[in-house]
């Protein structure tokens, strides 16, 4: 298994651009990709994107898609979400997760961080 630790969220105003950064640790070379999910207050969790260790092949939401951009350093076990133009709707946590295989499910989790987006 590995171990996630999201940083990089805050508050910040419509508009503006946040940099979320998950660091991962233990055993990595388990991980096959990468993935951002978010969970606003009172709805259900949703995927955001992601990304694959080996050839950072990526996938967005529709609903983010445009705005939002996935990447990963694999010399730094490291993986992004660049944010941009962000909307009130947007406010939510943000929770990093990994999956061994395409066939498994997003099963690794981060403990989130919480981005506020003010109007």
């Amino acid at each position: 298994q590995v171990q996630l630790v999201e940083s990089g969220g805050g508050l910040v105003q419509a508009g503006g651009s946040l940099r979320l950064s998950c660091a991962a640790s233990g055993r990595t070379f388990d991980s096959y990709a990468m993935g951002w999910f978010r969970q606003a207050p009172g709805k259900e969790r949703e995927f955001v994107a992601a990304v694959t260790w080996s050839g950072g092949s990526t996938s967005y939401s529709d609903s983010m898609k445009g705005r939002i951009t996935i990447s990963r350093d694999k010399t730094k076990d490291t993986v992004y979400l660049e944010m941009n133009n962000l909307q009130p709707e947007d406010t939510a946590i943000y929770y990093c997760a990994s999956r061994d295989s395409e066939r498994d499910p997003f099963d690794y989790w981060g403990q989130g961080t919480q981005v506020t987006v003010s109007s």
